[in-house]
């Protein structure tokens, strides 16, 4: 329970700064029917996350079985540890303390940061790093300012340079990131890349709640049932009620 506390509190001031940031979200429009975006989300998690971010709460069989990938082939691409079987939970194995030391804490775990943060907001930050040699790792975020994190896509998306915009800021002009531009070096172009972090947050999002499109088609039968439930009551209450009248 300490360590989740110091974690807390560790983390609070880039909390504040992140809600504090102010910034238009742009529309992530997921599609958690389309399987194909969502194995390509896990491709894209495996590689480029699952190297400091766990998803515990996931199990590698189950996400499987969920997006349509078969065992064989989710054992033989997306599972690297070779101690891990495929029913294990999705746990990576950073040490907590390496991690805390390289920054500032152990990074968080992903199986529930679509539901905490929202897929709009997780759209819009993995598309709104930029270079900043000040920070330690050479980046900021436009979303999330001051971010203790590296930006892993890099190499899909190229450098991002920042595009500033002069803005009055209490009477003072000052210059103000208000977007990013590749600087053409990524293996991806700017379309390419935004539907690439479109992937990734629609299987961040699947994996915060894998049964949403199961509960919402039973949530269809249920209101389908509960119509007619309602109509044979009203029927049959007309009909005992008849002689009465």
């Amino acid at each position: 329970m300490k360590k989740w506390i110091v974690i807390l509190f560790a983390m609070l001031p880039s909390l504040a700064m992140a809600a504090g940031a102010n910034v238009p979200l742009d529309k992530a429009n997921n599609d958690l029917s389309d399987q194909a975006s969502l194995q390509n989300g896990a491709k894209l998690f495996m590689n480029y996350c699952f190297g400091c971010h766990s998803a515990q709460y996931q199990r590698y069989e189950r996400v499987a079985r969920d997006i349509g990938i078969p065992t064989e082939l989710m054992k033989e691409n997306l599972i690297f540890d070779p101690e891990a079987k495929v029913g294990d939970l999705m746990e990576n194995a950073i040490p907590e303390n390496s991690a805390a030391k390289w920054f500032g804490a152990p990074p968080p775990d992903l199986t529930l940061v679509a539901r905490v943060r929202g897929a709009d907001w997780l759209y819009t930050y993995l598309r709104s790093f930029y270079e900043d040699p000040s920070r330690p790792f050479g980046v900021n975020n436009i979303v999330f300012p001051s971010v203790g994190m590296p930006h892993v896509l890099e190499e899909l998306q190229g450098i991002p340079k920042p595009v500033y915009e002069t803005k009055m800021v209490n009477g003072e002009e000052h210059r103000v990131v208000v977007g990013v531009k590749s600087d053409g070096t990524g293996e991806l172009n700017g379309e390419e890349y935004d539907d690439a972090v479109r992937d990734l947050v629609n299987f961040l999002e699947y994996s915060g709640d894998p049964v949403k499109l199961e509960r919402h088609a039973l949530g269809w039968w249920v209101m389908g049932f509960l119509v007619i439930f309602t109509i044979v009551v009203v029927l049959l209450k007309k009909e005992y009620w008849r002689d009465v009248h």
